[in-house]
Parts: C-alpha cells; sequence; structure tokens
C-alpha cells in the first residue's frame, strides 16, 4: 500500500512544485540537495534569536522545505528509526551548504535575515544550527499538523495515533549570519 501511495505522491510533486514557487538547489557530491525553497516574507509572531537577531512579520527569509517525495523513497528500506534519524541529518547538513550559497549570491541577499522551516522532526536540529520556536496560532499549528500527517504515516510503520497527537509542528530558524558561520567553507568538504 505504501507503494502505491508513493508512487502518487511522486506523479503529484512536480505539480505542487509547480505552484509553490519552490526552487531546488544543486549538491555537490553523489546525493543532490534535499531541500527546496523560496524567498518569502515571514508572517508569524516576531522572534530573537539566540544570536540577537530579530524575525519580525514581513521580514524577508528564505524558507527551506524537505523535498518529502525524495526522502520518503530514500528512508523506505532503513528499518531502524536511529538510522533513519543519523540519514536524515546528515542529508540536511551536507544540504545547508548549498542553502548559504544561495542566499550570499541572490540579489536579495542584503535582505534576508535567515531561514525558516517547519517540522514535526525537530531533535537534533540544535546541533544543525536551527533554532526550535513554538507555532503560536492554535489554528495554523493544526494545519501543519494535518498537513504533515501522510508524511508521518508513510515513513514510519510503528506510528501510533497516541504518538501522533504528542507529536507537534515547530518553527525551526537559523539567522544568515548562524548560518555562513556554519556552513559557508563546507561546500568544499
Amino acid at each position: 500500500m505504501r507503494g502505491y501511495v508513493l508512487s502518487i505522491w511522486n506523479w503529484f510533486d512536480p505539480i505542487y512544485y509547480f505552484f509553490s514557487r519552490l526552487t531546488l538547489l544543486p549538491c555537490e557530491g553523489a546525493k543532490s540537495n534535499i531541500f527546496r525553497i523560496r524567498i518569502t516574507k515571514y508572517k508569524g509572531r516576531n522572534v530573537v534569536l539566540s544570536d540577537g537577531t530579530r524575525i519580525n512579520k514581513n521580514d524577508t527569509l528564505v524558507k527551506i522545505h524537505l523535498h518529502n517525495a525524495k526522502l520518503l523513497i530514500e528512508l523506505k528500506d532503513i528499518k531502524s528509526d536511529l538510522k533513519k534519524a543519523k540519514f536524515m541529518y546528515q542529508y540536511v547538513q551536507k544540504s545547508l551548504p548549498e542553502v548559504e550559497n544561495y542566499i550570499r549570491e541572490c540579489r536579495q541577499a542584503y535582505m534576508v535575515k535567515g531561514i525558516v522551516g517547519i517540522t514535526m522532526l525537530n531533535k537534533g536540529c540544535e546541533r544543525l544550527g536551527f533554532e526550535v520556536v513554538d507555532i503560536y496560532s492554535p489554528i495554523y499549528k493544526w494545519f501543519k499538523w494535518f498537513a504533515f500527517l501522510p508524511i508521518e504515516l508513510l515513513s514510519n510503520k510503528q506510528t501510533t495515533w497516541e504518538s501522533l497527537k504528542n507529536q507537534k509542528p515547530n518553527y525551526l530558524f537559523m539567522s544568515t549570519n548562524k548560518l555562513s558561520e556554519m556552513y559557508r567553507n563546507s561546500m568544499s568538504e
């Protein structure tokens, strides 16, 4: 059943990609970049990051989206949750230098304050440089939880209703300064 759902998802993914105005990033090495990104205006509550960067409503950010269809295909043969987490961590770590490069070279670089993503997978994010921030709007939080539900069901065979109820989506933020500090010279490694 999962195979059929993944096939359908892969069929619809290019349509989603087109309408979401996302951009694919290149990545050096064997794997392509796991992120699809776009420049956006932030619409949440004001946030102050640990390095002092203030993210206010309507500030320019680069929104990062995991390429879930690709990720689910690559994770389908990995049985252990620990191995899945390690695989995803390394994939994100190898993709972030291209996000940094994209921001540095884009014509709006001077306006971009940082990157933002929304995920229910926030374990280990701090080691990658992200700061986890709660989503304040209950309606938006519920909407994102519902949107992540198919991904969660497809990626974990042992998912239970209780485990799903306890998960919540969060914002992930990283300032452009921290992104550059951590990933600017990582592209050649």
